[in-house]
């Protein structure tokens, strides 16, 4: 009977050795994402969009940031934004795929910002990411930059 307990236990470790060897991502090292500053165009004018980075906590990433348009400086704004990633979609990076995200953000007038975007990895620290933010029914604001994660 212990002999039979002794052999299942072992067949159950070794049994699960491979799949955690190659299955195991240390998600950690994602806790901490930067988007490098970026522009896009708007009718006769640009906005640029500089963000701190964004830190990671329960599958939702947080960060704050500064919109400034160009020349109509007074449509300028600042807040935050959260994109959702799970771990399953931080594996799927890790593994080099292609991970479509969704978020939301708020101005500092308390004005809704929907948020949806893709990231496409280039290597195991960077990548593309391109975002869009719904400013609007009608307005929406398209933003392509990379991504860096870590410190």
């Amino acid at each position: 009977m212990i002999r039979r307990l002794l052999l299942a236990c072992l067949c159950l470790a070794l049994g699960a050795l491979p799949a955690r060897a190659t299955g195991d991502v240390d998600l950690r090292r994602y806790n901490r994402v930067t988007i490098a500053p970026v522009s896009t165009s708007i009718y006769v004018g640009s906005v640029s969009l500089t963000l701190t980075p964004f830190v990671r906590k329960n599958g939702v990433y947080h960060s704050n940031y500064v919109a400034k348009v160009f020349p109509y400086f007074f449509w300028g704004e600042q807040g935050w934004i959260t994109i959702e990633m799970s771990d399953d979609a931080l594996r799927q990076l890790a593994k080099g795929e292609v991970v479509q995200f969704k978020g939301r953000g708020q101005n500092g007038d308390g004005e809704e910002r929907r948020v949806e975007g893709r990231a496409v990895p280039g290597d195991a620290n960077t990548g593309k990411i391109k975002v869009r933010v719904y400013i609007s029914k009608r307005i929406e604001l398209i933003f392509n930059t990379t991504y860096q994660i870590g410190p």
